[in-house]
């Protein structure tokens, strides 16, 4: 079995989101709410704004917010609940 493990790093340096790419990434946003979601590809994220949980399929609740860079693996299936409404930077693959 793969490792769909999420990975978070609270406060990366702006040398390495500089190194990522980050600002130059799509932006996503969405209000407060709850839905299932599966990863068909991996994603790597950059938190702007809000607060929000992701718990995955039979595990453990995340929480996440501003300035955290995340990384979701590809076959992670797992619910997000959004309680402060979010805008993010997201790479896919």
């Amino acid at each position: 079995m793969s490792d769909l493990n999420i990975h978070c790093e609270h406060k990366p340096s702006p040398a390495k989101l500089d190194v990522l790419g980050v600002e130059d990434w799509p932006i996503w946003k969405k209000e407060p709410s709850t839905f299932a979601w599966s990863y068909q590809e991996p994603e790597t994220c950059y938190v702007l704004r809000g607060r929000f949980s992701v718990t995955p399929e039979g595990g453990d609740p995340h929480s996440f917010s501003r300035g955290d860079l995340i990384s979701f693996p590809a076959g992670l299936s797992c619910t997000w609940e959004i309680t402060e409404a979010v805008e993010k930077h997201y790479r896919l693959g």
